[in-house]
């Protein structure tokens, strides 16, 4: 039984199993487990001397570790009460079991046991389900050569799945026919009829309750990778999921996709708790009766601008702050390529901005003329600690052309909220086995990326996307907290991001295509995927509350302009700056704005000097 974070039942990892008795079960399916399986079955006493001895020699002879020589009920044995993991003592403890099963249970009990519990592949368990699933029928009406495909099955469920590997599953099925005929469970004419025949298999039919079906199966395949395919039904797994954020997240998808309304878009939605690293929902797709591709984990696409924050967090870890000024941002090119220029998605550029402004608008030269400033390496260099992994060495990767998933990137974002640091995303938190003994705990997982202030410093950056910024929509849509953010978009409107944080959560949204192609006109981030995760931050905000960052030390403030970042006279807009150890702090006055007598004559004097300053270095540089 799979667990929420709140403590509660969840789900089961077995939910389509429907046991059913042995009798309708078809006795050529029943044939064709145990002459593949174990063909001794009938005649040992849960332990096969025979196969063990058999399998020592080959595992000597070829090397590695014994496998092989499980009977039917040391695979019942290990289904109920143990795990998949190799070892010594488990297969001591898998043979012991079998012998105590095969004292307390007839074969026949032992075989139904079997073949209800046995994983088939695609999550599916039992022969009675599976053959709903592949043929539209029960167990006790399927054919030889379905029986066979059925029971080739067995032995790797996950590389011979019918679905994704129909001729591995034709071949292995052949094998099963020979090992029948061997063991005169049918005649020859029977196996040379069902080698003539390719069973033919139904799509993949979803379950009847579809909720929650990409985060239950994220689960599962997590459950799998670390025990294998064998379900112990006694179990408990205790996941980082909250089955309400679950909820909330698939109704914010599907609330934004039908606003939408364009036929085949596709949605992700992931949120992740900063402090941990736990996976609290996540939403893979718009509907997962029609596609249970998870493109939340599984599809890798361009951030687009959303990429824009660890290039401007690796500046401030090089002593840049976030009134740094960069210049001649209007003939920014690559040093392998003068001929590219990147373009802002509206086509005015000014010459000049300071970080804060450039990151607030997005403006696209001056992310890349910070990345060839601080160094493509010291870029990748950081992406990478956050699990971004493999980012192309080129110009453009300021601009977001790296390949990324949204549960990458989404976690990589926490290192804001968190401090700067990265917890590892966790979706089981702890397993424990029948008798009650933890068998698994998945620590968390934390790494310093950035230094405190640094995160701070951005943090505070990426909130003023969002009061003032590319992310200003989700202030009208109703999103109330202290929250940061970035908007991203792709080259023709292919892909739309928005990851936003509190200090409670980090979400993650996607809007594409699964087959790239253009959302359709103007379709920014902010437009397409910034609403849906407002509508989850609205609708979860009581479970995750929003309060104030914290403020670490060794940051101090000052009051500047908000319009030309230098130190505000009367009639400046004014906000607070952040700025760490070793920033150098603005000392000129605003020269936009009106202020008293003083504060213009000291401006006066001020640009006086500034401009002489600027004719002798010019003279020395003749």
């Amino acid at each position: 039984m799979f667990y929420g974070a709140d403590g509660q039942p969840w789900f089961r990892l077995d939910e389509q199993r429907h046991d059913v008795a042995l009798s309708d079960i078809s006795p050529d399916l029943q044939k064709a487990v145990v002459a593949v399986e174990d063909r001794r079955f009938y005649y040992h006493p849960g332990v096969d001397p025979i196969g063990v001895v058999r399998a020592v020699f080959r595992d000597i002879r070829f090397g590695g570790r014994m496998e092989g020589a499980s009977t039917l009920t040391q695979q019942l044995a290990r289904t109920l009460f143990l795990s998949n993991v190799r070892t010594v003592g488990r297969k001591a403890k898998e043979a012991a079991i079998a012998v105590m099963l095969e004292a307390q249970l007839t074969k026949t009990q032992i075989l139904e046991l079997y073949l209800n519990r046995v994983y088939l592949s695609a999550g599916v368990y039992g022969v009675e389900t599976m053959s709903e699933h592949l043929f539209r029928k029960p167990a006790s009406a399927v054919t030889l050569p379905e029986a066979a495909l059925i029971a080739g099955l067995i032995r790797a469920p996950s590389t011979l799945s019918p679905w994704s590997n129909y001729d591995g599953a034709i071949e292995r099925s052949h094998l099963v026919l020979a090992q029948m005929r061997d063991q005169k469970f049918i005649t020859k004419d029977q196996e040379d009829a069902a080698l003539r025949v390719r069973p033919r298999i139904q799509p993949y039919r979803q379950p009847n309750d579809a909720r929650a079906g990409w985060a239950k199966e994220y689960l599962r395949q997590q459950f799998r990778a670390e025990f294998g395919g064998d379900h112990p039904p006694d179990w408990q797994v205790h996941t980082a999921f909250r089955p309400s954020l679950q909820e909330a997240a698939e109704r914010s998808v599907a609330f934004g996709l039908n606003r939408l309304n364009r036929p085949g878009l596709e949605a992700a939605l992931v949120a992740i708790d900063p402090g941990n690293g736990d996976v609290l929902a996540m939403v893979g797709g718009a509907n997962y009766a029609r596609s249970t591709f998870n493109r939340a984990v599984r599809s890798k696409r361009q951030p687009g601008s959303a990429f824009k924050p660890f290039v401007f967090a690796a500046a401030l870890e090089h002593g840049y702050s976030p009134v740094s000024v960069l210049s001649n941002l209007s003939h920014v090119s690559a040093p392998e390529n003068p001929e590219w220029n990147p373009r802002n998605a509206h086509a005015e550029q000014v010459d000049q901005l300071t970080l804060r402004a450039a990151l607030l608008e997005s403006n696209n030269a001056a992310a890349a003329d910070l990345q060839q400033e601080v160094g493509t390496r010291a870029v990748i260099r950081l992406a990478s600690g956050a699990g971004l992994n493999d980012l192309p060495d080129v110009a453009s990767l300021a601009l977001g052309t790296g390949l990324v998933s949204p549960l990458d990137l989404t976690a990589a974002y926490a290192i804001f909220p968190s401090g700067g640091e990265v917890a590892r995303p966790r979706g089981i938190v702890s397993v424990f086995d029948a008798s009650g003994s933890q068998v698994f705990d998945r620590p968390i997982e934390r790494e310093r990326i950035i230094s405190e202030p640094v995160a701070f410093q951005m943090t505070s950056m990426l909130r003023d996307v969002i009061e003032r910024g590319t992310g200003a929509a989700a202030r009208a849509l109703g999103v109330r907290g202290v929250v940061a953010g970035k908007t991203g978009t792709t080259d023709d409107y292919r892909d739309a991001w928005f990851v936003g944080f509190s200090r409670s959560v980090v979400v993650g949204v996607w809007v594409g295509f699964d087959q790239p192609a253009s959302i359709g006109r103007d379709a920014y981030g902010a437009r397409v995927a910034l609403p849906i995760w407002a509508d989850f931050m609205k609708r979860t905000a009581r479970e995750l509350p929003s309060t104030d960052f914290r403020r670490p030390e060794g940051i101090t403030t000052e009051e500047l302009c908000s319009v030309s970042y230098l130190r505000p006279v009367e009639e400046c807009p004014t906000y607070t700056e952040y700025f760490k150890d070793g920033d150098k702090v603005p000392s000129a006055l605003c020269p936009i704005h009106r202020g008293t007598f003083k504060q213009r004559a000291t401006r006066a004097i001020e640009g006086f000097f500034r401009g002489l300053g600027s004719k002798i270095a010019g003279i020395f540089k003749r």
